[in-house]
């Protein structure tokens, strides 16, 4: 039997892997994040019987290439009271957390080929941290910052309101989305995501999905909450707030703004695929295409939910965070500790 070897004796050939999953993993996300718009705007248009986009392209499927030229070439206006400096680095801290926080999320196993008569491994992540889930919590509550700082930098009532809001939803909702995923790592014992997909590979019925509903269920709304999709969009709120936090932007800077929510989407839904549905694992032998078959549907279901619940008051926002989901997360946590210590 051929010997397997690392890809860390050698090199060269681990700065070239590493690249090269760089690339891809970028490459797909920013296709994944821009095609988002199109298909959000076709599935709520058809769910509202409408159409949606058709004129760029066959039913529309030029549509993003044609919104990002004409993002690129508006004027780009700062507004004269802003502070110029933080309201300009706003986009990019909301952008950059949600795109480093896919390195760690583990899109297949091991892929081997053959270089100068040897065999090397290429794990298909960019990379395996043995804290992988920490780190990931880490980056989500940078992105915040950027919301807040926009909001303040903006000089405007309604960006600063947005900016507020965001703030409180991110501490109401961070606390319970985490306690919920603890009962994960009780169960699988590492913080390693790799290590997580590799406890549920055993078939569909080892996902932990079925050992912690409840633990799912939170994770899913408070996930929502977390990226502000409806119906917790309420540092947009464009029927009170205008625009919310980004009111006072344009061009590419808008742009970015939109580009982080549809990351944020695609990193949710990573995560739920993960640490509850086997990850990579699933009907084809092709770990990304069963993981990206995971994501697409759960990314079909924010949609869903938005073309059909309204959005909720903000005082119902504080009341589910603090007074429904926590609770339930401490609880579940209790009950799996309970359950772990006995069976």
């Amino acid at each position: 039997m051929t010997e397997m070897l690392s890809l860390s004796n050698s090199p060269l050939l681990f700065v070239a892997a590493m690249l090269a999953k760089i690339l891809v993993v970028f490459g797909v996300t920013m296709g994944i994040v821009a095609y988002a718009t199109w298909v959000e705007r076709k599935v709520i248009g058809h769910m509202q019987t409408r159409l949606g986009p058709m004129r760029t392209g066959w039913h529309g499927l030029l549509q993003p290439i044609a919104d990002g030229l004409k993002l690129f070439f508006k004027e780009d206006i700062i507004p004269t009271e802003a502070s110029k400096v933080p309201f300009i680095l706003a986009p990019m801290m909301i952008l950059i957390p949600s795109l480093i926080t896919i390195a760690v999320v583990p899109f297949g196993g091991d892929f081997s080929f053959v270089y100068q008569g040897k065999t090397y491994l290429v794990p298909l992540q960019v990379t395996d941290l043995n804290i992988g889930m920490l780190y990931i919590l880490a980056m989500a509550g940078l992105g915040i910052y950027g919301i807040t700082l926009a909001g303040w930098a903006s000089n405007s009532k309604y960006s600063l309101l947005g900016g507020v809001r965001a703030a409180a939803q991110m501490i109401s909702y961070e606390l319970a989305a985490g306690l919920a995923i603890v009962a994960i790592f009780m169960l699988s014992e590492t913080l390693s995501l790799r290590g997580i997909v590799a406890q549920q590979s055993e078939s569909i019925f080892s996902w932990y999905i079925w050992k912690q509903p409840l633990a799912f269920c939170l994770f899913v709304i408070t996930g929502m909450a977390e990226i502000n999709r409806t119906p917790f969009d309420m540092p947009e709120a464009e029927s009170e707030l205008v625009s919310g936090f980004c009111t006072e932007y344009s061009s590419m800077k808008y742009a970015l703004f939109f580009m982080a929510e549809y990351a944020n989407m695609i990193v949710v839904a990573a995560l739920i695929s993960t640490l509850f549905l086997g990850g990579w694992s699933g009907p084809t032998p092709w770990g990304p295409v069963n993981l990206l078959g995971k994501v697409f549907s759960i990314m079909f279901f924010f949609m869903w939910v938005r073309a059909t619940m309204p959005r909720v008051r903000y005082d119902q926002l504080m009341y589910l965070g603090w007074k429904v989901f926590l609770p339930l997360a401490l609880f579940n946590i209790v009950v799996t500790g309970v359950v772990v210590v006995l069976f």
